[in-house]
């Protein structure tokens, strides 16, 4: 159970919700609110899908790549400090979604990288491989891992104050 726990801090922190959030809604922000909840979900369910594929395929696409799991770490470890550089040192161009303006996104940029990114399918093979009978516990792990992620983006209006900050600076004017 303490695996459990720990697997799912672990998957959270390394989704990183409130991270994505300010990127989620800038990518989204063009698209009507009913539009922008089906988007979201669907990204969701397609990062789903691809987290589980690692999760259960993880050992076998690595046999054949032809890595070993030290090496997935390892690469994984890597990819964690640049994204902790790009976090300390952002450049000006982060901003830019790299989607023709007013284009719906599929696929690329939000279920993958930013929720199934790199370092979380390396993750998710390293679990499966370290407790390779405990796939129960990794799947529950995941799945509240995900559902807390979908929860937080889904209230995006309520974690970022957005329509607060509107009525302040309407009712200032």
């Amino acid at each position: 159970m303490t695996e459990m726990i720990s697997a799912t801090i672990l998957l959270l922190l390394i989704m990183d919700p409130l991270g994505n959030l300010p990127i989620f809604m800038s990518v989204l922000k063009h698209l009507e609110p009913k539009r922008r909840r089906m988007v979201l979900i669907r990204e969701m369910l397609i990062a789903l899908a691809i987290m589980l594929l690692f999760l259960f395929a993880g050992e076998r696409i690595l046999a054949f790549l032809n890595l070993r799991t030290e090496t997935v770490s390892i690469s994984g470890g890597v990819i964690l400090f640049l994204i902790a550089i790009k976090m300390i040192f952002p450049s000006p161009e982060t901003s830019s979604t790299g989607l023709p303006a007013g284009e719906e996104p599929f696929l690329v940029p939000l279920a993958i990288p930013l929720v199934a990114g790199p370092s979380l399918l390396a993750t998710l093979m390293l679990l499966s491989h370290q407790y390779p009978h405990q796939m129960s516990h990794l799947v529950g792990a995941l799945l509240i891992a995900w559902g807390v992620t979908v929860v937080i983006l889904l209230l995006s209006g309520v974690f970022c104050g957005c329509s607060a900050i509107k009525g302040l600076t309407h009712w200032k004017d």
